[in-house]
């Protein structure tokens, strides 16, 4: 195994991990304060950590070459490849409308800069997303990897110059808040802001099912993901208030992610420099990996070859429902990941965890198994009751 390939595994585990969701977690967190969210973020990362070495494990118990689908299938019968199916479609469908939707503001701004000040309508922006990284999708596991390395490379940049600058910016009074109140009710969008498993049947092949080395990538780009998230969270909660014009309050009400705030309330230019490539990066990083995992998903599925004529129906079939659903709410950022924690408990924790107990034998593997469940069933109820109480 070269660590050529290693490190890009890491890599793809952190850059999808590292994302949209990352962007929202101060605004959906923001109500408990800096110490419950943390609190949160570990317990989330730790659930979330077991349920894809339990998909590891599964994986390397399946024939090569296996998709979440067929895995289902060979452990569980029809029935969880059906409802792996539906979860599937409506979790990575759900995450790639966010990408889009968190993106559109993004180009608008960067249309404005270099055309001197002219405006890209929004409708037009919701297609930048797809259509200039559909390419490296075509291009397969590799492409994707080699972009995303210099992707990852300008992500940190922009992340270092955060560090850098917005310390000076803390004001300690802002991260005393401690209320747990709302620590459920922001469970399923921190959970899928950790949902970097659809990458692991795709890792898996580009490392030659190796179990080792598919649980070393797992763990450190994780781990990678966590840090990053923690600093980001103290950060954000440290400068922006929670109420006011610009504010995390705001950004919750019109479904926006802690960059706007963050760069109206700090003049800094490399502040606003770094906080704008930082959420263009971090976006596109994930959006790489989801869309990545969607289209082979799409293609093991409808056994769909792949030739040019094949790869391209799957892009299609990855980026036209997504662009609907951001055209459909306009909310889109915020509404995708909030509709999206019930998808990753289901999809990403309970089907793992259903899955391994047809491999695990022993007592306590059982009864951790049971209690991930139990977590998934939690979060499950969480979003349901969310949803029709909003």
């Amino acid at each position: 195994m070269k660590t050529n390939h290693i490190v890009g595994g890491v890599l793809l585990v952190a850059g999808t991990t590292i994302g949209a969701g990352m962007l929202a977690l101060p605004v959906v967190t923001a109500f408990m304060g800096l110490i419950p969210s943390l609190c949160l973020f570990v317990f989330c990362w730790i659930f979330m950590l077991l349920s894809a070495l339990f998909l590891v494990d599964v994986n390397c118990h399946t024939p090569k070459e296996s998709n979440l689908i067929t895995m289902a299938e060979k452990t569980i019968g029809p029935f969880g490849k059906i409802v792996s199916w539906v979860f599937y479609l409506l979790l990575l469908y759900a995450l790639i409308a966010a990408y889009i939707a968190a993106s559109s503001p993004l180009f608008i701004s960067a249309f404005s800069y270099f055309t001197n000040g002219k405006t890209l309508a929004p409708w037009m922006a919701n297609f930048c997303l797809p259509v200039l990284f559909g390419s490296f999708i075509y291009l397969g596991t590799f492409g994707v990897d080699i972009i995303n390395r210099f992707l990852m490379a300008a992500l940190v940049t922009a992340y270092v110059l955060l560090v850098i600058f917005l310390p000076s910016h803390l004001d300690s009074s802002l991260l005393q808040r401690v209320d747990f109140s709302t620590f459920m009710t922001a469970m399923p969008a921190v959970l899928t802001a950790f949902g970097y498993h659809i990458i692991i049947p795709t890792l898996a092949t580009y490392l030659n099912h190796s179990k080792k080395h598919l649980v070393l990538t797992v763990v450190l780009g994780s781990l990678i993901a966590l840090v990053i998230n923690i600093v980001w969270q103290i950060l954000v909660l440290g400068v922006v208030p929670l109420y006011g014009e610009y504010s995390l309050n705001a950004s919750w009400t019109q479904g926006e992610s802690a960059v706007f705030p963050l760069s109206m309330i700090v003049k800094n230019p490399m502040i606003g420099i770094g906080a704008y490539f930082f959420s263009f990066f971090a976006i596109i990083t994930s959006f790489l990996g989801v869309a990545l995992s969607l289209s082979d998903f799409l293609c093991d599925g409808l056994k769909i070859k792949k030739t040019w004529e094949g790869r391209l129906i799957a892009l299609l079939l990855t980026f036209l429902p997504p662009i609907v659903f951001v055209f459909t709410y306009p909310r889109g950022f915020i509404a995708a990941l909030e509709y999206a924690g019930a998808f990753v408990a289901i999809l990403l924790v309970f089907i793992p965890s259903a899955m391994a107990w047809k491999i695990y034998r022993s007592v306590l593997a059982k009864m951790l198994l049971l209690l991930v469940m139990l977590f998934s069933f939690v979060v499950v109820g969480v979003n349901v009751w969310l949803q029709f109480s909003s």
